[in-house]
């Protein structure tokens, strides 16, 4: 008995130390498998860029566009910005669709209503007209929603102003103009879009968010291919690389070459551009019939205003869009209320007012016009061979002895730009983050035009993310003066339309405005600067404009004292 004992002993304790050996080996497995995890992980971290695993066929008119996910906040935000845009319905379109039934600039007028002077208008009063949208058969429309601009201009005194436009949901609109110059006014009312050609662009977003694309270029050794790129890929069985911004979210992706891997990524570049159009519908888009066309008045065009009656206030803007935000005179852009406009006419005066500052300019060609504006003005200012693409940059000009220097960098994609090193694909709100700021410092933004076709979340999202850095920099510099461009408009073509239409530029004009309302940041108002210009409307505005919208910002930089 005893020896069974002990037998039973020596067995229990021989067991107890295989228990403890396995226990200890399950440990050691589960430590190596969490310490490998946190490799892949860091991994992950360090680099970037990682193929996605290709999503399953769904059916094409399924959503193939989703974003990053929001907080309650950022959601009601963007949920009260889509709202604050939101475009009156047009009747569904026949099909076939009939031009006859749609807005004809031809038929449609105007006519000036007499107001409380009886006819008698005043420096300071304000000029209403009545506008009445008819079609080609000559009758009167009974929906809104066309896209309509309004303009009051004296050529001679180069003087002009742009009007606030009402849509009265009925087929009519309402303009009202501030008056302020002495002496004729002449009223312009241009038809942009009828109706119909809105509610084609909507559809085109809503359907076709990929219809403009990029390509990138991999290349590893003598091997290279080109794949698509865009932020929204249809799905495929080709897996995806996700070039998706680590700090910012901003989404990005390429379909994977076949033979390289996501890493070897070298340059970004325009695809092209899918019409998508059915024939039918370009009746909507053509040139002198209904995309931006004068409407006629009935009756008289022009009144003749006398000098202000004593006593009445001047004519101020007490926010962007309660009236104009300023006007032409003499072929100078004056504010109506806020920081006042002066003429920097000569280098001496650019340079006075830029001495010991750093200017860091961010956005599209419309911003990089400003570098080339301000480089051609300051003969002291020399920029650097930084072996930029042209049109792509960055550039970087300084002035040693006025310690100025002026930089620009374009924004992230979506970008339409010919070819962008991969390298200098930079977000706004990344490089606002670089910066150390202070009351040396100005920053300009500018950046609608490439956002167009895409959905309006993406545009939304991307603003929240630059105005989230702009606070940051605010905080921590708060001397910093920051800028922003908003949006112009241009000449139209059908593939400007498609890509860029007016339309589709207010929307964004809009959103703009509301992201950065409420900041400490400036504004110039590149929409009505070009609206209430005399000059034909252009993607790129004329050097006058420029001109002036550059006199904007150096008030803003070097304001005029008591102004």
């Amino acid at each position: 008995m005893k020896v069974r004992a002990c037998i039973r002993k020596v067995v229990s304790m021989r067991l107890t130390k295989y228990r403890i050996i396995v226990i200890f080996f399950i440990v050691l497995s589960q430590a190596v498998f969490g310490f490998i995890f946190v490799l892949r992980k860091m991994d992950f971290l360090e680099h970037k860029v990682k193929p996605t695993i290709p999503a399953p066929d769904r059916d094409i008119n399924q959503v193939f566009c989703t974003f990053q996910s929001l907080s309650k906040e950022k959601s009601l935000e963007e949920r009260l910005l889509l709202d604050s845009i939101a475009w009156p319905e047009t009747p569904v379109l026949l099909d076939p669709l009939s031009l006859e039934q749609t807005s004809d600039p031809a038929h449609s007028k105007f006519i000036i209503l007499p107001g409380r002077g009886g006819g008698r208008w005043h420096v300071g009063d304000q000029l209403e007209i009545m506008i009445k949208m008819y079609d080609f058969q000559g009758r009167p429309k009974k929906s809104g929603g066309d896209v309509v601009l309004t303009q009051l201009h004296n050529l001679k005194l180069g003087a002009g102003v742009a009007g606030q436009v009402v849509d009265h949901l009925n087929g009519s609109y309402s303009a009202v103009f501030s008056l302020l110059w002495e002496g004729s006014a002449q009223v312009e009312v241009t038809l942009v879009h009828p109706s119909e050609a809105v509610t084609v662009l909507r559809r085109l977003t809503s359907e076709q968010p990929d219809r403009v694309y990029f390509q990138s270029l991999f290349r590893s050794g003598s091997l290279s291919e080109t794949t698509t790129c865009n932020v929204c890929l249809r799905p495929t069985q080709q897996p995806l690389c996700n070039y998706t911004d680590l700090r910012t979210g901003e989404p990005w992706f390429c379909y994977k070459p076949k033979n390289l891997n996501c890493d070897a990524r070298i340059s970004h570049s325009m695809g092209g551009f899918n019409q998508n159009l059915k024939a039918e519908e370009e009746k909507l888009f053509q040139s002198g019939v209904n995309m931006k066309v004068s409407i006629q008045a009935s009756g008289p065009a022009n009144v003749t205003v006398l000098p202000k009656k004593k006593g009445k206030p001047e004519v101020k803007s007490s926010s962007v869009k309660s009236g104009p935000s300023g006007y032409y005179y003499q072929g100078a852009w004056r504010a109506l209320g806020g920081t006042m406009v002066n003429q920097f006419n000569t280098s001496s005066a650019i340079n006075q007012c830029l001495k010991g500052k750093k200017v860091h300019l961010y956005g599209d060609s419309t911003i990089r016009q400003w570098f080339e504006h301000l480089n051609a003005a300051l003969p002291d200012l020399k920029e650097f061979n930084l072996h930029s693409p042209k049109q792509v940059g960055p550039f970087m000009a300084l002035d040693y002895a006025n310690n100025i220097l002026v930089t620009y960098r374009c924004h992230g994609p979506p970008l339409r730009f010919g070819n962008v090193p991969a390298t200098e694909l930079r977000y706004i709100a990344n490089e606002l983050d670089g910066l150390t700021g202070g009351s040396n410092t100005v920053v300009v933004i500018g950046i609608w035009s490439h956002f167009s076709t895409f959905p309006m979340e993406l545009y939304i999202q991307r603003l929240q993310s630059i105005r989230r850095a702009v606070v940051r920099l605010l905080v921590r510099a708060p001397g910093t003066l920051v800028v922003i461009r908003t949006a112009n408009l241009k000449a139209l073509t059908l593939y400007e339309t498609l890509t860029n239409s007016d339309w589709y530029s207010l929307q964004r004009d809009k959103v703009l405005r509301a992201v950065f309302k409420g900041l400490n940041v400036h504004l110039v108002d590149a929409w009505e600067m070009s609206l209430a210009h005399h000059l034909p409307h252009s993607l790129h505005p004329q050097p006058p404009i420029i001109k002036n919208m550059i006199d904007v910002l150096l008030s803003y930089i070097c304001p005029q004292k008591g102004g």
